[in-house]
């Protein structure tokens, strides 16, 4: 399933273009502008924190050296002791074991994401959900 590692870069590329053009702009208007969900959104600014892209100031989310890597970086280093640990997790299920909330889980995996380091996998029960492994 690297696509869906691809398509988190993707939706980085969207939000860099938009805060390229538009200046610092809110999380509800990138959402908007970029037609992204908040998982999407959150492991798009995970991917561009690890680049060193984007930095927050307030509520706004503005191009520039970044700002969040402690947070985001200790986050991953939990999520990636848990696959280590465990193998095989639910996405839905992830922040909850790690201990932290799902926005920062998301952060975090954007950020293991662009390392390269995670791997999604769909899993098909009755209703497909996402997974993710260490490679």
């Amino acid at each position: 399933m690297t696509h869906k590692i691809e398509d988190f870069g993707r939706n980085a590329g969207k939000i860099w273009e938009t805060l390229n053009s538009n200046g610092p702009l809110n999380q509800n208007i990138l959402i908007r502008k970029n037609k992204l969900n908040e998982n999407e959104f959150y492991t798009a600014i995970g991917w561009l924190a690890r680049e060193n892209k984007v930095c927050k100031d307030g509520n706004m989310f503005k191009l520039g050296e970044t700002n969040l890597n402690d947070k985001i970086g200790e986050n991953a280093g939990k999520i990636w002791e848990l696959l280590n640990t465990i193998g095989e997790i639910d996405a839905e299920y992830i922040h909850k074991l790690a201990n932290i909330s799902k926005q920062d889980a998301y952060l975090a995996i954007g950020w293991l994401a662009k390392e390269n380091k995670i791997k999604p996998k769909m899993v098909k029960p009755k209703k497909p959900k996402l997974h993710f492994k260490l490679k």
